[in-house]
């Protein structure tokens, strides 16, 4: 963290395989090879000086919370410099949010300095049934969770940012963000470190050939000068990339996935410093089943037997070639 409280820009991943899609929890078809993915994790990093590991844990207090997504990851984050991305789900189907404050600091006390980042709620505006935005009162939990762990965070002396995350917005009528805004307290955007944005142009929406570039630039414009201002979060607080891919499988070549990756990455270190980028998470690093039919079981950069595909390799030079750059950027 810089003496002025910015945080330097900083690449990261999801490590798992286990993740939701619009039907349900779609769960690997080979375990995760912990040694194996701790070298390519240490492959990825390179010399960057921190690295992001995604992880998301559950609250749920009527019902037993879905799985924590990857298992253990928490317990073995590895070499120095690879820290924690932690998604503290919203999952209560009662909407209450009776012991959720508790539960956010108490995430913060446990992880403490291997904290990278507190993410509170997982996309709160897409209504999905794996997804927080489907679960009632979502919007507050949202405000009292970032509320809940800035204040922990402080309390600790720590210096994981925190903030939330959301998809685009495609539906003029959407109300989330004006209604955020008019709920969140005076001091909420203060409370903000950052605000995520979760978007997989060319995968549920085709992009025309030649406007994949395009299109990014077009959905981090929309979120920066359109979405964040209805809420009243000033452009002072930067943007996250939390996931982006791009899945293969039938009629998705590995090819492909290596040039659409390089070609978002590339835009978004282009917009970064204009509009205050603060990051970039890749989802994901291993396929669910690098033999199913549906997008959700590709999107890893490796296989599902642990062998990589062309990606990999682009992911972890573009890492090595932009993180300098961009880092010295917000000095």
């Amino acid at each position: 963290m810089h003496q002025d409280g910015r945080h330097a820009f900083r690449f990261g991943i999801y490590p798992g395989a286990l993740l939701g899609d619009e039907t349900g929890i779609v769960h690997p078809v080979r375990p995760d090879d912990p040694v194996a993915l701790a070298a390519v994790l240490d492959e990825l990093q390179g010399a960057e000086p921190e690295f992001l590991v995604r992880i998301y844990h559950s609250f749920a207090r009527t019902v037993a919370p879905p799985d924590r997504t990857p298992g253990d990851w928490a317990d073995r984050t590895g070499r120095p410099g690879r820290k924690l991305d932690l998604v503290l789900q919203f999952r209560e189907p009662t909407g209450s949010t009776d012991g959720w404050a508790q539960y956010v600091r108490g995430q913060v006390r446990r992880f403490g300095p291997r904290l990278g980042s507190v993410q509170i709620c997982e996309e709160p505006n897409a209504d999905l049934p794996v997804l927080d935005g489907s679960v009632p009162g979502v919007r507050a939990a949202l405000v009292e969770g970032v509320l809940a762990a800035k204040a922990e965070v402080r309390a600790l002396g720590l210096t994981a940012p925190v903030g939330f995350n959301a998809v685009p917005t495609l539906d003029p009528a959407a109300d989330f963000w004006p209604a955020l805004g008019a709920l969140a307290p005076p001091d909420f955007p203060a409370a903000l470190d950052y605000v995520g944005l979760d978007f997989f142009p060319d995968v549920f929406r085709p992009v025309p050939p030649g406007q994949l570039a395009a299109a990014v630039s077009w959905a981090l414009d929309r979120f920066r000068h359109t979405d964040l201002p209805a809420a009243g979060i000033p452009a002072t607080v930067p943007i996250r990339i939390c996931e982006n891919g791009w899945p293969t499988g039938p009629g998705r070549p590995e090819a492909e996935q290596a040039r659409a990756l390089a070609t978002v990455i590339r835009e978004v270190a282009r917009r970064a410093a204009e509009l205050n980028l603060d990051g970039y998470t890749l989802f994901a690093l291993r396929d669910a089943d690098s033999s199913g039919d549906r997008l959700f079981h590709h999107f890893g950069l490796l296989r599902d037997d642990h062998t990589p595909k062309p990606a990999f390799a682009v992911y972890r030079d573009l890492i090595a070639e932009l993180g300098p750059a961009l880092r010295a950027r917000r000095e």
